[in-house]
């Protein structure tokens, strides 16, 4: 990898992890690698390629590797993330797998010093994996989808809770002041938990959505007192309302649509991808399922979907 071209592509990061420097890290040995992985619910196909790409000490690899790590270490418990992990083809499909690696010990240790069980750690941990099988579903080929998105679960800002996922976060600036206009609380820079809801995890039931919320509620105040989030907040395209139109009263997404006050539409340019994995750009989307058929259908009718925002008093 060259790191002077790097600096070109990439010069306002790369001069933020020069300077932090070097941290002295260690990565597991191949079999204990392998133990690691499974426990992060990394595909089995993926295993032996990310020990095989296992990073070199003195290689410029690895000292990218120890500031990248570096820069997570120095974030952790903060709620704004670190500068955003930026893609980084020419260093391999599974380079920011090995940065998250190295950075397990810290953060299982920030788990351990803030009372957070290791039933919840691993559980948010296991995102790792899931986001290498949304890799697979979206590319047919291995690696870690959008690698900036872990950074939030690797410095102890977002946590899996049952169902449902909530980030520690801050309200931004249009999303604060919508919730102000409707005389709900908080203002923008005050601390929200912000709702994500992960893949691969079954139907999101009131039910087990209900449990989430209620875990959430007590969780935060029990293991991080000093923030005082007034507000659940969420983005998504499965809160965009012209679901009404398409789908029964009692669908999951339309219960779990109720939940929220809606607020401000956005363009949602994810939503193919998350719904077709690597069959969105196709010209005819498949209608294998209920959801895809609505989906296509409105499409097709010269339609649009939209991402949503939503917010919840805590």
């Amino acid at each position: 990898m060259d790191l002077s071209a790097l600096r070109l592509s990439h010069p306002h990061w790369l001069d933020h992890l020069e300077s932090l420097g070097g941290l002295d890290i260690r990565l597991p040995e191949p079999t204990a690698m392998a133990g690691e992985l499974l426990r992060l619910t990394v595909p089995h196909e993926d295993i032996g390629p990310v020990i095989a790409g296992r990073p070199e000490p003195g290689t410029p690899h690895w000292w990218l590797l120890e500031r990248c790590v570096h820069s997570l270490v120095e974030a952790m418990g903060r709620v704004d993330r670190p500068p955003m992990f930026p893609e980084l083809p020419q260093a391999g499909r599974y380079f920011y797998v090995h940065v998250y690696l190295a950075a397990l010990p810290y953060t299982r240790q920030f788990h351990r010093e803030r009372g957070i069980s290791a039933q919840v750690s691993d559980a948010t941990l296991a995102d790792l994996g899931r986001n290498m099988a949304v890799h697979r579903k979206r590319h047919g080929a291995g690696g870690l989808h959008a690698p900036w998105w872990f950074q939030q679960h690797a410095v102890g800002s977002l946590y899996q809770l049952g169902r449902l996922q909530f980030a520690r976060a801050r309200l931004g600036e249009t999303t604060g002041q919508a919730i102000r206009a409707e005389g709900g609380p908080g203002l923008p820079g005050e601390p929200s938990l912000a709702v994500h809801i992960p893949d691969f995890l079954g139907p999101m039931t009131p039910r087990a959505c209900d449990e989430s919320f209620e875990q959430a509620r007590s969780f935060f105040p029990r293991h991080f007192p000093e923030e005082k989030p007034q507000v659940f907040t969420c983005h998504s395209w499965l809160l965009d309302d012209q679901f009404a139109d398409h789908l029964p009263a009692g669908s999951n997404i339309l219960s779990f649509q109720r939940r929220f006050r809606l607020l401000q539409r956005f363009d949602e340019s994810d939503m193919l991808a998350f719904v077709y994995g690597g069959q969105a750009h196709d010209p005819e989307l498949p209608r294998r399922t209920s959801l895809e058929r609505i989906i296509a259908g409105h499409l097709a009718a010269g339609g649009t979907w939209y991402g949503r925002a939503g917010w919840i008093r805590v």
